[in-house]
Protein backbone atom coordinates (compact mmCIF):
# COMPACT_ATOMS: atom_id res chain seq x y z
CA UNK A 1 0.00 0.00 0.00
CA UNK A 2 1.31 3.62 -0.45
CA UNK A 3 1.89 6.04 1.91
CA UNK A 4 0.86 9.24 1.41
CA UNK A 5 -3.13 8.68 0.32
CA UNK A 6 -3.35 5.51 2.90
CA UNK A 7 -6.70 5.97 4.95
CA UNK A 8 -6.95 4.81 8.38
CA UNK A 9 -10.56 4.07 9.10
CA UNK A 10 -10.99 4.15 13.16
CA UNK A 11 -14.31 2.79 12.87
CA UNK A 12 -15.83 0.32 10.91
CA UNK A 13 -19.46 0.38 11.40
CA UNK A 14 -22.12 1.25 9.05
CA UNK A 15 -20.80 4.05 7.90
CA UNK A 16 -17.08 2.88 7.96
CA UNK A 17 -17.97 -0.35 6.36
CA UNK A 18 -19.78 1.62 3.26
CA UNK A 19 -17.00 3.54 3.17
CA UNK A 20 -14.23 1.09 2.57
CA UNK A 21 -16.50 -0.76 0.26
CA UNK A 22 -16.18 2.48 -1.78
CA UNK A 23 -12.48 3.73 -1.44
CA UNK A 24 -11.56 0.25 -2.40
CA UNK A 25 -13.72 0.29 -5.50
CA UNK A 26 -11.51 3.10 -6.24
CA UNK A 27 -8.77 1.24 -5.35
CA UNK A 28 -8.04 3.72 -2.67
CA UNK A 29 -5.55 1.49 0.27
CA UNK A 30 -7.50 1.70 3.38
CA UNK A 31 -6.35 0.42 6.30
CA UNK A 32 -9.16 -0.28 9.22
CA UNK A 33 -8.62 -0.91 12.77
CA UNK A 34 -10.30 -3.53 14.86
CA UNK A 35 -11.17 -4.30 18.11
CA UNK A 36 -10.54 -7.79 18.27
CA UNK A 37 -9.15 -9.70 15.23
CA UNK A 38 -12.24 -12.42 14.37
CA UNK A 39 -14.43 -13.06 11.75
CA UNK A 40 -15.86 -9.77 11.31
CA UNK A 41 -12.17 -8.81 10.76
CA UNK A 42 -11.77 -11.25 8.22
CA UNK A 43 -14.24 -9.85 6.40
CA UNK A 44 -12.76 -6.87 6.16
CA UNK A 45 -9.46 -8.06 4.58
CA UNK A 46 -11.84 -10.10 2.16
CA UNK A 47 -12.67 -6.06 0.87
CA UNK A 48 -9.23 -5.59 0.37
CA UNK A 49 -8.50 -3.78 3.47
CA UNK A 50 -5.48 -4.02 5.86
CA UNK A 51 -6.66 -4.90 9.05
CA UNK A 52 -4.47 -3.47 12.34
CA UNK A 53 -5.98 -4.82 15.90
CA UNK A 54 -6.31 -1.47 18.53
CA UNK A 55 -8.36 0.84 20.55
CA UNK A 56 -8.96 4.96 19.87
CA UNK A 57 -8.74 5.42 23.92
CA UNK A 58 -5.05 3.58 23.71
CA UNK A 59 -2.33 6.12 22.22
CA UNK A 60 0.09 3.35 21.40
CA UNK A 61 -1.97 1.51 19.57
CA UNK A 62 -3.52 4.77 17.13
CA UNK A 63 0.48 5.49 17.01
CA UNK A 64 0.88 2.28 15.19
CA UNK A 65 -2.11 1.97 13.82
CA UNK A 66 -1.27 5.65 11.87
CA UNK A 67 2.02 4.68 10.51
CA UNK A 68 2.12 5.76 6.90
CA UNK A 69 -1.28 7.05 7.07
CA UNK A 70 -2.16 10.46 5.01
CA UNK A 71 -6.15 10.68 6.02
CA UNK A 72 -7.89 9.29 8.56
CA UNK A 73 -11.77 8.69 9.28
CA UNK A 74 -12.55 9.15 13.02
CA UNK A 75 -15.69 8.00 14.73
CA UNK A 76 -16.77 5.95 17.70
CA UNK A 77 -20.35 4.25 18.13
CA UNK A 78 -22.03 6.51 21.16
CA UNK A 79 -20.23 5.59 23.82
CA UNK A 80 -18.83 7.76 27.03
CA UNK A 81 -15.37 7.44 25.86
CA UNK A 82 -16.09 9.54 22.69
CA UNK A 83 -14.08 12.25 24.26
CA UNK A 84 -11.05 10.86 25.07
CA UNK A 85 -10.97 8.74 21.81
CA UNK A 86 -11.13 12.25 20.16
CA UNK A 87 -8.40 13.61 22.76
CA UNK A 88 -5.69 10.31 22.16
CA UNK A 89 -6.28 10.77 18.38
CA UNK A 90 -5.80 14.42 17.94
CA UNK A 91 -3.27 14.34 20.45
CA UNK A 92 -1.46 11.30 18.79
CA UNK A 93 -2.00 12.34 15.44
CA UNK A 94 -0.18 15.72 16.11
CA UNK A 95 3.17 13.96 17.10
CA UNK A 96 3.02 11.20 15.04
CA UNK A 97 1.32 11.47 11.80
CA UNK A 98 1.58 13.67 8.73
CA UNK A 99 -2.58 13.97 8.06
CA UNK A 100 -3.37 15.78 5.04
CA UNK A 101 -6.70 15.68 6.68
CA UNK A 102 -8.74 13.70 9.85
CA UNK A 103 -12.52 13.58 8.98
CA UNK A 104 -14.62 13.52 11.92
CA UNK A 105 -18.13 12.18 12.85
CA UNK A 106 -20.29 14.22 14.77
CA UNK A 107 -23.80 14.61 15.15
CA UNK A 108 -26.00 17.77 13.58
CA UNK A 109 -27.08 18.53 17.16
CA UNK A 110 -24.35 20.04 18.10
CA UNK A 111 -25.02 22.71 15.56
CA UNK A 112 -27.34 24.02 17.82
CA UNK A 113 -25.44 23.74 20.78
CA UNK A 114 -23.51 26.13 22.77
CA UNK A 115 -20.36 25.96 25.56
CA UNK A 116 -23.02 26.36 28.28
CA UNK A 117 -26.58 24.71 26.43
CA UNK A 118 -28.02 21.68 29.11
CA UNK A 119 -30.56 20.44 27.32
CA UNK A 120 -28.98 17.78 24.99
CA UNK A 121 -27.35 14.46 25.63
CA UNK A 122 -24.25 13.39 27.58
CA UNK A 123 -23.42 11.98 24.35
CA UNK A 124 -24.07 14.86 22.12
CA UNK A 125 -22.12 17.20 24.42
CA UNK A 126 -19.30 14.45 24.07
CA UNK A 127 -19.59 15.57 20.30
CA UNK A 128 -19.90 19.16 20.95
CA UNK A 129 -16.33 18.99 22.90
CA UNK A 130 -14.85 16.34 20.47
CA UNK A 131 -14.89 18.92 17.52
CA UNK A 132 -13.34 21.66 20.59
CA UNK A 133 -10.43 19.10 20.79
CA UNK A 134 -9.83 18.63 17.15
CA UNK A 135 -10.17 22.08 16.02
CA UNK A 136 -7.74 22.83 18.60
CA UNK A 137 -5.48 20.71 17.76
CA UNK A 138 -4.62 22.24 14.48
CA UNK A 139 -5.03 19.19 12.19
CA UNK A 140 -6.61 19.71 8.87
CA UNK A 141 -10.07 18.56 10.34
CA UNK A 142 -13.32 17.69 8.10
CA UNK A 143 -16.06 17.95 10.59
CA UNK A 144 -19.70 15.43 9.27
CA UNK A 145 -22.55 15.94 11.24
CA UNK A 146 -25.22 14.09 10.10
CA UNK A 147 -28.55 14.28 11.72
CA UNK A 148 -30.77 11.42 12.32
CA UNK A 149 -30.29 8.03 10.73
CA UNK A 150 -32.97 6.65 8.58
CA UNK A 151 -31.44 3.11 9.46
CA UNK A 152 -32.09 3.70 13.37
CA UNK A 153 -34.02 1.32 14.79
CA UNK A 154 -36.48 4.32 15.28
CA UNK A 155 -37.13 4.17 11.51
CA UNK A 156 -36.34 0.65 11.08
CA UNK A 157 -36.83 -2.68 13.81
CA UNK A 158 -39.13 -0.64 15.63
CA UNK A 159 -41.13 1.20 12.76
CA UNK A 160 -41.29 -2.33 10.82
CA UNK A 161 -42.71 -4.00 13.43
CA UNK A 162 -45.69 -1.47 14.47
CA UNK A 163 -46.59 -1.56 10.52
CA UNK A 164 -47.19 -4.81 10.86
CA UNK A 165 -49.01 -5.03 14.14
CA UNK A 166 -51.37 -2.33 13.29
CA UNK A 167 -50.24 -0.34 10.49
CA UNK A 168 -48.55 2.20 12.17
CA UNK A 169 -45.56 4.32 13.10
CA UNK A 170 -45.69 4.57 17.00
CA UNK A 171 -42.93 6.97 18.18
CA UNK A 172 -42.94 9.95 20.64
CA UNK A 173 -42.21 12.66 18.40
CA UNK A 174 -45.48 15.03 18.53
CA UNK A 175 -45.93 17.59 15.73
CA UNK A 176 -41.99 17.90 15.28
CA UNK A 177 -40.16 17.69 12.00
CA UNK A 178 -37.14 15.49 10.77
CA UNK A 179 -35.05 14.94 7.97
CA UNK A 180 -33.52 11.87 8.73
CA UNK A 181 -30.28 10.73 6.44
CA UNK A 182 -29.34 7.31 5.04
CA UNK A 183 -26.63 5.82 6.10
CA UNK A 184 -25.26 5.20 2.50
CA UNK A 185 -25.50 9.05 2.04
CA UNK A 186 -23.27 9.82 4.73
CA UNK A 187 -20.79 7.43 3.78
CA UNK A 188 -20.41 8.59 0.16
CA UNK A 189 -19.94 12.36 1.38
CA UNK A 190 -17.06 10.42 3.91
CA UNK A 191 -15.20 8.58 0.99
CA UNK A 192 -15.77 11.70 -1.05
CA UNK A 193 -13.95 13.55 1.02
CA UNK A 194 -11.11 10.73 1.58
CA UNK A 195 -10.41 10.53 -2.09
CA UNK A 196 -9.77 14.10 -2.54
CA UNK A 197 -9.79 16.02 1.10
CA UNK A 198 -7.74 19.05 0.29
CA UNK A 199 -11.01 21.05 -1.14
CA UNK A 200 -12.80 20.13 1.90
CA UNK A 201 -10.75 21.16 5.22
CA UNK A 202 -11.91 23.34 7.63
CA UNK A 203 -15.52 22.90 6.53
CA UNK A 204 -18.35 21.50 8.30
CA UNK A 205 -21.15 18.80 6.53
CA UNK A 206 -24.64 19.01 7.99
CA UNK A 207 -26.49 16.01 6.06
CA UNK A 208 -30.27 15.54 6.18
CA UNK A 209 -32.51 14.03 3.77
CA UNK A 210 -33.90 15.90 0.79
CA UNK A 211 -36.78 17.71 2.85
CA UNK A 212 -38.29 18.27 6.77
CA UNK A 213 -41.60 16.95 7.11
CA UNK A 214 -44.00 16.10 10.22
CA UNK A 215 -44.54 12.42 10.91
CA UNK A 216 -47.55 12.76 9.50
CA UNK A 217 -46.03 13.07 6.11
CA UNK A 218 -43.41 10.49 7.13
CA UNK A 219 -46.24 7.91 7.20
CA UNK A 220 -47.67 8.74 4.31
CA UNK A 221 -44.01 8.14 2.59
CA UNK A 222 -43.86 4.58 4.23
CA UNK A 223 -47.27 3.97 2.89
CA UNK A 224 -46.41 4.68 -0.83
CA UNK A 225 -43.13 3.06 -0.63
CA UNK A 226 -44.87 -0.07 0.74
CA UNK A 227 -48.22 -0.09 -1.01
CA UNK A 228 -50.57 -0.37 1.88
CA UNK A 229 -52.14 2.45 5.25
CA UNK A 230 -49.62 3.47 7.30
CA UNK A 231 -50.34 6.12 9.61
CA UNK A 232 -48.29 8.04 12.59
CA UNK A 233 -49.24 7.25 16.43
CA UNK A 234 -47.95 9.93 18.73
CA UNK A 235 -47.14 7.91 21.83
CA UNK A 236 -46.56 9.98 25.21
CA UNK A 237 -42.86 10.53 25.92
CA UNK A 238 -42.59 8.62 29.20
CA UNK A 239 -44.63 5.98 28.28
CA UNK A 240 -42.36 5.00 25.08
CA UNK A 241 -39.33 5.68 27.60
CA UNK A 242 -40.81 2.78 29.69
CA UNK A 243 -42.75 0.33 27.34
CA UNK A 244 -40.47 0.46 24.68
CA UNK A 245 -36.94 1.87 25.07
CA UNK A 246 -36.58 0.60 28.73
CA UNK A 247 -37.42 -3.22 27.72
CA UNK A 248 -34.12 -2.61 24.87
CA UNK A 249 -32.07 -3.39 27.70
CA UNK A 250 -28.89 -1.00 26.22
CA UNK A 251 -26.33 0.73 28.51
CA UNK A 252 -27.49 3.67 30.86
CA UNK A 253 -25.35 6.32 28.43
CA UNK A 254 -27.22 5.53 25.11
CA UNK A 255 -30.23 4.88 26.84
CA UNK A 256 -30.41 8.56 27.59
CA UNK A 257 -28.78 9.34 24.33
CA UNK A 258 -31.80 8.19 22.37
CA UNK A 259 -34.31 8.85 25.16
CA UNK A 260 -33.07 12.62 24.31
CA UNK A 261 -33.25 12.38 20.80
CA UNK A 262 -36.47 11.29 21.12
CA UNK A 263 -37.24 14.28 23.26
CA UNK A 264 -35.34 16.96 20.73
CA UNK A 265 -37.55 15.85 18.07
CA UNK A 266 -40.37 16.61 20.01
CA UNK A 267 -39.37 19.98 20.40
CA UNK A 268 -38.56 20.25 17.06
CA UNK A 269 -35.00 20.49 17.49
CA UNK A 270 -34.80 17.95 13.95
CA UNK A 271 -36.49 20.31 11.52
CA UNK A 272 -33.62 20.98 9.45
CA UNK A 273 -32.82 20.62 6.00
CA UNK A 274 -29.40 20.84 3.87
CA UNK A 275 -28.24 19.80 0.14
CA UNK A 276 -24.77 19.34 1.77
CA UNK A 277 -24.76 15.91 0.50
CA UNK A 278 -25.66 16.45 -3.08
CA UNK A 279 -23.16 19.52 -3.11
CA UNK A 280 -20.22 17.14 -1.86
CA UNK A 281 -21.29 14.30 -3.78
CA UNK A 282 -23.16 15.88 -6.72
CA UNK A 283 -26.10 13.41 -5.98
CA UNK A 284 -29.01 14.53 -3.92
CA UNK A 285 -29.88 12.50 -0.58
CA UNK A 286 -32.57 9.35 -0.69
CA UNK A 287 -35.78 10.67 0.49
CA UNK A 288 -38.01 8.01 3.17
CA UNK A 289 -39.89 6.84 0.51
CA UNK A 290 -36.80 5.60 -1.53
CA UNK A 291 -35.04 4.11 1.25
CA UNK A 292 -38.21 2.23 2.45
CA UNK A 293 -39.14 0.95 -1.17
CA UNK A 294 -35.39 -0.27 -0.99
CA UNK A 295 -36.31 -2.73 2.23
CA UNK A 296 -39.72 -3.42 1.74
CA UNK A 297 -40.12 -6.72 2.25
CA UNK A 298 -37.90 -5.93 5.67
CA UNK A 299 -40.99 -3.75 6.81
CA UNK A 300 -43.31 -5.99 5.71
CA UNK A 301 -42.08 -9.48 6.59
Amino acid sequence: MVAGNLVLLGNAGDVGHMVLEQLRAQNVPVRVMVRRDDDRAAGLRGLGAEVVVGDLTRPETVAAALQGVGRMYFAMPVSPDHLLAATVTATVAREHGRLDALVGMSQMTVSQMTATSTGESHQQRLHWLAEQVLNWSGLPVVHIRPTSFLDNPLFTTLAARSIRENGTIALPFGTGRTSPVAVADVARVVATVLRDPAPHIGHVYELTGPRSVGMDEVAEEFARALGRPVSYTDVPLDRWHTEVLAEAGLPPHTEQHIVTMARLHRENRYDRATDDVEHVTGEPARSVEAFVSARKDFYLG
